[in-house]
């Protein structure tokens, strides 16, 4: 009996040994700067983009053609963040801009600069933390970045004054980070959100991959991603999620999400559609894949926001 009882526990502690290396191995390549990667994201995403890259092409060419520097904030936590900006070439109107996971903020919004740029907006395209030219080890996930965006909102504010009106944009984790930005006392300049396909916070967004992608079980493998994250990155797996943060806004949010959406499923952003408190729209693009609306249905993804945005900026 003493003999059985050994065997049992000698496996109990290997399989914990076991989970915990796998929880660190998947940890490692998720969270780090120097592990996650770009194109692991893409293929795990599944959206086909060669067939959008002759035009993104063209567009950036001529978003190139625009006035533009590089910008520079502190996050709160010491970090050099950086963004590409292009001021406003008449009015007072921008759009602070929030990519993507492994994504830079010169990439993920170059298909956007037209309709922008047309319709007289400023763009600050900025590189959250760990990503592109921003300082960072541990990728915020939105729980982290949502702060960082009050700099850049208090940065815009100085540069182009107190009569500035500003729209953030975010796409995935950048969605995620202007949601939970809308839980924070913005300034009054900030006069609306654009999230496209966000969710909810990255416990949930993994456990769906894991699950999903890597059939998996999840529980354990987050719990122990949860206690190393917050040991080393400073924050908790659901420390900061969108659904609850929705509750607290007090601006109008326009979501956007496909049907289509494997990595970030629909159901995520219904679920912060429904909680949200404050004014609302909502465009869900048939067919649509992660990242994918703007490109699958242009004229659809324009409308909305031309609707969303002529009830809350002055046209100019």
């Amino acid at each position: 009996m003493g003999k059985e009882f050994g065997v049992v526990l000698t496996t109990v502690g290997v399989l914990a040994v076991a989970q915990v290396g796998i929880a660190a191995y998947f940890y490692r390549r998720t969270m780090k700067r120097n592990r996650a990667k770009v194109e692991r994201t893409m293929k795990m995403a599944g959206t086909d983009w060669d067939q959008y890259i002759p035009m993104i092409k063209q567009r950036r060419q001529q978003l190139m053609t625009h006035n533009h520097k590089d910008v520079y904030v502190a996050s709160h936590d010491g970090l050099k963040l950086h963004a590409t900006y292009f001021p406003p070439e008449q009015g007072k109107k921008l759009v602070i801009c929030f990519h993507g996971y492994t994504s830079e903020g010169m990439n993920d919004y170059v298909g956007l600069s037209d309709y922008y740029l047309k319709r007289g907006y400023g763009m600050m395209m900025v590189d959250e933390r760990a990503h592109g030219q921003s300082e960072g080890e541990y990728i915020g996930f939105g729980c982290l970045d949502r702060l960082d965006a009050m700099k850049w909102i208090k940065w815009a504010i100085r540069e182009c004054g107190e009569d500035v009106e500003i729209l953030l944009h975010g796409t995935s984790m950048g969605a995620a980070t202007v949601l939970m930005a809308s839980g924070l006392e913005l300034p009054k300049q900030v006069k609306g959100i654009v999230s496209d396909c966000a969710f909810t916070s990255p416990k949930y967004v993994f456990t769906h991959v894991l699950n999903s992608m890597y059939h998996m079980p999840a529980y354990f493998t987050i719990k122990i991603a949860d206690i190393m994250n917050r040991k080393f990155a400073g924050y908790g797996m659901d420390e900061c999620n969108a659904a609850r943060e929705v509750r607290k806004a007090k601006i109008p949010i326009l979501f956007i999400h496909g049907d289509a959406d494997t990595f970030v499923p629909c159901r995520m952003c219904d679920e912060i559609y429904e909680n949200c408190a404050s004014e609302k729209m909502k465009l869900i693009v048939k067919g649509a894949a992660h990242a994918e609306c703007y490109y699958k249905d242009m004229p659809g993804y324009e409308k909305a926001l031309t609707e969303f945005t002529e009830g809350i900026i002055k046209l100019k």
